[in-house]
């Protein structure tokens, strides 16, 4: 039965791609640029699953369960112009052809991390890696054993301790200052919401006890009333800028690593959040350059409004062909979750009186978001907590009523952590999109409940209810906060554990979502999100050949065995038919 509805599957899809145009016509006598055989492909070309998680009909599954809709794509110009069996792509085959036979491997529609900190990934893999760190006294070896082959005097930067797994018994600067008194040391959180560093460096930054700390921000200061070397939320800046600024070639060349990593793990396109004026600078001179290995969909900094205004007076960027666009701008409402910044509608479980911080005293400057909006930009909001995902849905309403035209712009939020269950059907009428991290969730659960207390946390990392109420979403890591890895990604969308398949049935299983669902969260979904959904997200012809191949099928592995996905590796990734990784 499976064998007859795949030959029939395969039998459509070469008609409908013949339909438009004969391929042997586009491809010339030169033949396909490139042509993938005996592969798994799966074309996401079946409409989305219901809201509750039913698979459409004409999805490629059976009683015995999920099945590839095809096995072969050839590629031109960019294009994708056929889709079907491996015989008729071999038709197709020229002396200009380059052909692989996958040989079973799957291929999906070219991954999107929707929302990435491409710069910060180039630069973490020069930095102390602190990620899945338990201990300060573990942090400090790493720190030493990099201080040694640093030149005296010079900066030691690390990043990846967690600040919510280590909320309670943060670090000072005591043990780190007398293990490396001669290097100044800062080491950035996970997510970005604490900094921890030295002496030496408080030195170097000029900090004492006498700073001005920002509004949303916390210095805290050690029994002797000085500083102690630990900075939350919007105090973080205070020592990060003292690090001397890379410099334009560095950072091109941090650029690059993050773009070449995020190739190699299968990534066709992100969504770089945030980006300020030096950024974009090396975004726009590599694009000129050709040397974007992946689309770049660029967000700009709010909080640069210099930068901010300057593209307010030129307007967004409507071209989607190229590999740089820039038609979004980030702003940013409250803090983190596991700092406790972020702006909840009640107090902390674990900290009475005290409800995290949002808007104005976080740098979010409402009126320039809506002068962006009013010229064409879409918005993606950071928003965490209840109250701040409410404060924004509040904004973005009030501003809709007093310009219509800036609702179609398809404005989302970034995160939607923590939301009241009387806001989830807003976000669908305001149609904003929720872009979410599913590795948050899992990473999150050890201190999440503790933080918001049981009633609050059933409306936290909730996807099936977002989906159940309409919302549009979209998948990313926030990297280099978490592994991006789409294998860990679909993983923790799908079951709700950890790397170690941890808790048992999941955290908050109901919230879970399919794999059909997962899957699109980070191909189609994102291409809507992007503007891009008439070019991406589907493997058919006349799309961009925008392709990543990888040897597990996680259809299949999320029913029989889910922790089997964590073991994948990607093999091929292809970006407008030329491939920019091969394993």
């Amino acid at each position: 039965m499976q064998t007859k509805l795949w030959v029939v599957t395969f039998l459509v899809a070469t008609l409908l791609s013949s339909c438009s145009q004969d391929p042997r016509e586009q491809v010339g006598d030169q033949g396909a640029d490139l042509i993938l055989i005996n592969a798994r492909v799966y074309t996401m070309s079946w409409d989305d699953p219901q809201t509750d998680g039913t698979l459409d009909s004409a999805a490629p599954r059976n009683e015995s369960g999920w099945y590839p809709d095809a096995e072969a794509i050839a590629t031109k110009g960019g294009d994708i112009v056929f889709v079907g069996n491996t015989t008729d792509a071999m038709a197709l085959r020229g002396d200009g052809s380059r052909v692989i036979d996958l040989a079973g491997a799957t291929v999906l529609p070219g991954l999107v991390d929707s929302h990435t900190h491409v710069f910060e990934l180039g630069a973490a893999l020069e930095r102390v890696d602190l990620v899945d760190v338990d201990t300060e006294e573990e942090a400090i070896r790493r720190v030493i054993e990099r201080a040694k082959e640093t030149p005296q005097g010079e900066w030691v930067i690390g990043r990846g301790w967690d600040e919510g797994a280590w909320a309670n018994h943060y670090p000072d600067k005591v043990l780190l200052s007398a293990a490396v008194p001669d290097h100044p040391v800062f080491l950035a959180s996970l997510h970005g919401f604490a900094g921890w560093a030295n002496q030496m460096a408080l030195d170097k930054a000029g900090i004492t006890s006498a700073t001005e700390v920002p509004i949303g921000g916390e210095m805290r200061l050690g029994a002797d009333g000085e500083p102690s070397g630990l900075f939350l939320n919007r105090a973080v800046p205070l020592i990060r800028d003292a690090v001397p600024p890379p410099s334009h070639e560095a950072r091109i060349k941090q650029l690059l690593a993050g773009l070449q990593r995020m190739a190699q793990d299968g990534y066709t396109a992100v969504h770089d959040a945030g980006d300020d004026a030096e950024m974009m600078r090396v975004l726009e001179q590599l694009e000129a350059e050709n040397r974007l290995p992946i689309r770049v969909y660029a967000m700009l900094s709010l909080r640069d409004e210099d930068l901010v205004r300057e593209w307010i007076e030129k307007g967004p960027d409507t071209d989607n062909d190229s590999m740089l666009v820039t038609r979004t701008v980030k702003a940013y409402y409250d803090g983190a979750l596991g700092s406790r910044g972020a702006r909840l509608l009640y107090d902390y479980s674990d900290q009475p009186g005290h409800r995290g911080i949002s808007g104005a005293g976080y740098g979010f400057n409402r009126a320039l978001m809506a002068e962006a909006m009013r010229r064409g930009f879409q918005v993606a909001i950071h928003a965490i907590g209840d109250a701040g995902n409410r404060e924004s849905l509040d904004i973005l309403e009030a501003i809709f009523e007093d310009a219509p035209s800036t609702r179609k712009n398809r404005h989302r939020i970034e995160h939607a952590q923590v939301v009241h269950v009387d806001d989830l059907a807003r976000f669908a009428r305001l149609d904003i999109i929720a872009s979410m991290e599913p590795p948050h969730a899992v990473e999150d659960k050890t201190w999440a409940e503790e933080r918001l207390g049981a009633d609050r946390t059933l409306g936290a990392y909730a996807w099936r209810s977002m989906r159940k109420s309409e919302v549009r979403l979209t998948f990313n890591a926030d990297n280099p906060g978490s592994d991006h890895s789409i294998f860990y990604g679909l993983h923790s969308a799908i079951t709700r554990q950890d790397k170690n398949s941890e808790p048992e049935g999941g955290w908050y299983a109901h919230e879970a979502v399919n794999v059909d669902e997962a899957v699109r969260a980070y191909t189609s979904w994102s291409a809507y999100a992007s503007f891009r959904e008439d070019e991406s997200g589907i493997i058919e012809a006349g799309r961009w050949a925008d392709l990543t191949v990888m040897d597990v099928d996680p259809f299949v592995l999320a029913e029989d065995i889910p922790a089997d996905m964590l073991h994948g590796r990607i093999l091929l990734t292809v970006v407008n038919g030329k491939i920019v990784y091969e394993r």
